[in-house]
């Protein structure tokens, strides 16, 4: 992409990538709480609801990866807008859907096109913005849509579920995806790829997509068959990254410390906190009685200070301490707020509220942190395949932590009977101290593996020959 954007166009191109972030994020969990009412009107049953979440985690999670080699290869700017399109389509379909298959079908279809769209965008920002102290800001603002976009997806799925009815929860892409297609043509600029000569490993796609999707379906689902069958093909494509000539995930970037350390960092974070998401929401209505909207506003607090975090401060600790020892604090503040969750009795303004607001302050200032260090070390050539790698394991992150948390909350209430309300109570409290136990086994690893200091930029990688830059065109702002 090109590096000399005008400030004003650049902040545009950057706000547009964010917004369709947003969107993408937000269709994770604004379905949530509008799925009583999609059962009640297409007739699932139980587990065949449950594809509504499902279809579209298995494909979003199972593509991030090639997706970001497809970036490097084709350029990013093309992979998001034909994403993008694909993700504004299938909610048309979506939304439109009388029946059950349908609507999972266009779910999957979803997920497809929310990975192609949002698997390149960090890989761009990092590209658009390579002075340290922008780069910082920039990510800070794309991190709040990846940390907030869940709690804002409760508060809209609940309120158009209420006001409208469940087809709106789709519908409400329309406006935001053409409006993001349109200006994103216009100001996003075209950025230099390799080419598909430079060859697409296509053997090392399937097995890579094959190994998440099948594991993000066991761990969803409790197939344990699949999960062994997800460990061998995860095996396998390492074996054939290890022997391709053009891998689509060059080994080479886990030499780089700070990605591999942010990566397995991500992992447990995730599986902290999106999985704390999940159990509060059942918390807030089966202990509280909340309504599907009061539990989206019972989160509005959450979005508020991340933003306040990480669009106003995270970008000014990261350049006073370093991104090391912003993260090891952000994550002590959210590890603090579920502490005091395990004792949780029943008040949300005294005993819930209190931990959201510390929580999210917490991870207001990790996420951006964590984000710059998965990508300050690396090579420009391969931005999009780290930016879909940093995404995969965010989503491996949140299918375990959701699914574990899960489990334990059943377990601990089905162990105590008595009280179904009382009982319910205590599974959450636990809950709560294993999402605490993910976030310690996170900050103990990022003291181990990352480094103190991490560049803050890479440098830029040799200019692709002129055959292979696509046709220059006018952005916003620019002659």
């Amino acid at each position: 992409m090109a590096e000399n954007h005008p400030t004003r166009s650049r902040g545009l191109a950057l706000a547009v990538l964010c917004a369709a972030s947003l969107m993408v994020v937000l269709d994770s969990s604004i379905v949530a709480v509008a799925l009583p009412a999609i059962q009640a009107d297409l007739g699932f049953t139980p587990a065949g609801l449950a594809w509504v979440v499902t279809a579209y985690l298995v494909a979003f999670g199972g593509l991030l990866l090639i997706s970001g080699r497809l970036g490097d290869l084709l350029g990013r700017r093309r992979v998001f807008l034909g994403g993008l399109a694909l993700f504004t389509l299938a909610s048309l379909v979506a939304g439109l859907a009388t029946d059950a298959g349908v609507l999972v079908a266009s779910r999957f279809a979803q997920g497809v096109g929310g990975a192609l769209a949002s698997a390149v965008v960090l890989g761009m920002i990092v590209t658009m913005y390579p002075e340290p102290r922008a780069r910082a800001r920039a990510i800070g603002v794309y991190s709040f849509t990846q940390a907030a976009g869940a709690s804002i997806g409760l508060i809209a799925g609940g309120a158009l579920t209420q006001a409208l009815s469940w087809h709106w929860t789709f519908y409400v892409n329309l406006p935001i995806g053409v409006a993001a297609l349109l200006l994103a043509v216009r100001v996003v600029a075209p950025d230099r790829r390799t080419g598909l000569r430079a060859g697409l490993d296509v053997l090392g796609a399937l097995l890579v997509t094959g190994a998440v999707m099948l594991g993000v379906y066991a761990i969803s689902s409790a197939v344990w068959g699949a999960l062994a069958a997800a460990v061998v093909l995860l095996a396998a494509f390492v074996l054939r990254q290890a022997k391709a000539r053009t891998p689509l995930l060059p080994l080479r970037l886990f030499r780089i410390r700070a990605v591999t350390g942010a990566n397995l960092v991500m992992v447990l974070m995730v599986a902290g906190m999106l999985g704390f998401q999940f159990v509060t929401a059942l918390y807030l209505q089966q202990v509280l009685g909340l309504d599907a909207l009061r539990t989206g506003v019972a989160f509005l607090p959450v979005p508020l200070v991340i933003a306040v975090a990480s669009l106003g401060l995270a970008d000014k600790l990261t350049a006073r301490f370093g991104p090391r020892a912003v993260l090891l604090s952000g994550l002590g503040l959210v590890i603090a707020g579920l502490v005091l969750l395990t004792r949780v009795s029943g008040s949300y303004f005294t005993d819930v509220l209190p931990p959201l607001l510390v929580m999210g302050l917490g991870a207001g200032a990790a996420i951006p942190a964590l984000m710059g260090l998965a990508m300050a070390d690396v090579p420009a050539a391969d931005a999009g395949v780290a930016s879909g790698l940093i995404n995969t394991t965010q989503q491996v992150g949140a299918a375990i932590g959701t699914a574990v948390l899960a489990s334990v909350a059943a377990s601990r209430t089905a162990s105590l009977g008595g009280d179904h309300r009382e009982a319910l109570a205590a599974g959450f409290r636990l809950a709560y101290g294993v999402s605490a136990g993910f976030l310690v086994a996170a900050v103990a690893l990022g003291a181990l593996v990352l480094a103190r200091r991490t560049r803050a930029a890479a440098p830029p990688a040799p200019a692709a020959p002129a055959a292979e830059a696509e046709p220059a065109v006018c952005t916003a702002g620019r002659a």
